[in-house]
């Protein structure tokens, strides 16, 4: 059985395999494609509309439970990039 996350902004139950892993390196916001970084990691869909929701709602900050805000500006583009 496939293990269950939940995604930060619907907070709908999904297969892990199916959602983006997300991780803060210092106050940068950081794809985890391959799910294997060090560190406190947040699960979104990686449609527009999910990441826009967490953005704007700060699920990202919360989950990730870091201090001040988060440089989203380089994940954003590479959402761009992929999507």
């Amino acid at each position: 059985m496939e293990p269950v996350r939940t995604c930060v902004a619907c907070r709908a139950r999904a297969p892990r395999s199916t959602l983006l892993r997300v991780v803060a390196d210092g106050s940068v916001l950081i794809r985890d494609d391959r799910a294997c970084l060090p560190g406190r990691g947040a699960w979104v869909h990686e449609t527009h509309e999910c990441v826009q929701v967490a953005l704007r709602r700060r699920a990202f900050v919360r989950a990730l439970r870091v201090s001040g805000p988060l440089d989203t500006q380089t994940f954003e583009e590479s959402l761009q990039r992929n999507g």
